[in-house]
């Protein structure tokens, strides 16, 4: 027996085909447009952005710093010493007092010193002198209300072992980290110098300080992609990472990007201080710029 299919009932079969071809296209297209406004949310929870006065600022007076950070939105700033604000272990305790009053009474939220002491000199009372120094500058540190200094390796010297040299190093942070702990002040050792510009390197003198309280300043070199690449030689240190040195952020040589995203997921809670140089244009003006290609690096403008 033939079945007889009226007009009425092809069109509405030829509907419900149709609609049901459709939905998978709809339901597919609304999950494309979920992903793409997830792609597209704003990160509201961006890193701390901070200025270390070694170039930039370095002329500047504390009121000054305190101003230009205000008015760019920066959050914090490292002082370093010898420049013209003047933060220095020859401070009276009123002098002390009253810095310390100027930059809590300020929008900033912390400060850091950035030290010049470094413990890699084969002559022994050269190291001790670094030493000495460093324990001088972390009192100033603590009673100026920072949180840390930065101190270097900064070389090999030749006609030394390595490893010597690597082993010295370690031991002098490990006494300068336990006296900054008795204080409350971080010791951030700069992965910088001569043949010492190498998270490897750094991992190994830390291993050799054998301390909880020797931590490290990434400084944002090139050689940190070299080896086994960054996210390896991050991982190696990233539970030391107390400080953060960022140069030219338009450099498409450096993976600032990435950078950002490994240090944000790591639960970094402390500053990214800009140590910026060649600044051809007005420095408030610049700041504010870099302060946006800082936070357009991590999808939070």
């Amino acid at each position: 027996m033939k079945t007889s299919i009226t007009r009425r009932r092809f069109i509405q079969a030829g509907a419900v085909a149709g609609a049901a071809a459709i939905t998978p296209r709809l339901a597919m297209a609304s999950a494309n447009e979920q992903k793409q406004e997830t792609a597209n949310a704003l990160n509201r929870n961006p890193l701390k952005i901070g200025l270390m006065t070694y170039l930039l600022g370095s002329k500047w007076d504390i009121e000054t710093i305190i101003k230009n950070c205000y008015e760019t939105g920066f959050q914090s700033v490292e002082l370093r010493t010898t420049h013209a604000h003047g933060v220095e272990v020859t401070l009276s305790q009123a002098q002390r007092a009253e810095v310390k009053k100027r930059f809590k009474d300020s929008p900033l939220e912390t400060i850091s010193l950035a030290s010049a002491f470094q413990y890699h000199s084969p002559d022994l009372s050269e190291l001790k002198k670094n030493i000495e120094g460093t324990k001088e500058y972390i009192l100033l540190a603590r009673d100026l209300g920072a949180t840390g200094i930065r101190v270097f390796p900064n070389a090999l010297p030749e006609g030394v072992p390595v490893e010597k040299t690597k082993e010295q190093i370690g031991k002098a942070l490990a006494e300068v980290g336990t006296f900054g702990n008795d204080y409350g002040i971080e010791i951030r050792v700069c992965i910088h110098g001569s043949g010492t510009n190498s998270v490897p390197v750094i991992k190994q003198i830390i291993d050799y300080s054998q301390s909880p309280f020797v931590y490290v300043n990434w400084n944002c070199n090139a050689s940190d992609t070299e080896g086994e690449g960054l996210v390896y030689n991050f991982n190696s240190v990233k539970d030391r990472i107390r400080g953060v040195h960022m140069h030219d952020l338009h450099d498409p040589a450096y993976p600032y990007r990435h950078f950002f995203k490994l240090l944000a997921d790591s639960g970094f809670s402390g500053y990214c201080n800009a140590e910026i140089g060649r600044v051809s244009c007005e420095p408030v003006e610049y700041m504010k710029c870099y302060r946006g290609l800082f936070l357009a690096l991590q999808n939070a403008i």
